[in-house]
């Protein structure tokens, strides 16, 4: 079942033309991906620090279906899928609320798991693995 995180959009998510700049719907799904990540009980500083790893985006792609403007209300749906022992997917989608609910965006993003020290590709740890599997 996907995470769903709630949020509003903010003035300053905004271009000129008053409505949600293109690159603020990655960001804003990042966003959902920390809010998931912290209600599976993952402290993101000492997960990070504990493990030894970070896990950059490799990829990311966006398909915008509609505007969205300041004030609008939002649900950004978050669900996580496996690819190898190294890398998972996330797939978003991006909800305006209100009668009726329409879908305003669908995302994709790709990670993959590397050594802090070295760079080098390792399996996610076991924590993050069993999130990933448990969606």
């Amino acid at each position: 079942m996907p995470f769903a995180h709630h949020r509003t959009v903010r003035f300053a998510d905004t271009d000129a033309a008053g409505v949600v700049f293109f690159a603020r719907y990655l960001a804003i799904c990042h966003e959902a991906y920390e809010e998931a990540l912290a209600a599976a009980g993952m402290e993101l500083g000492k997960f990070f620090a504990a493990n030894a790893v970070v896990v950059p985006i490799a990829r990311s792609e966006c398909d915008y279906l509609r505007p969205l403007q300041p004030g609008d209300k939002l649900r950004v749906t978050v669900t996580p899928a496996p690819l190898t022992p190294e890398s998972f997917a996330l797939n978003f989608e991006i909800f305006r609320l209100g009668a009726p609910e329409k879908l305003a965006a669908r995302a994709r993003t790709e990670h993959v798991c590397i050594a802090s020290a070295t760079r080098q590709r390792q399996p996610l740890p076991p924590t993050l693995a069993a999130w990933v599997a448990a969606r």
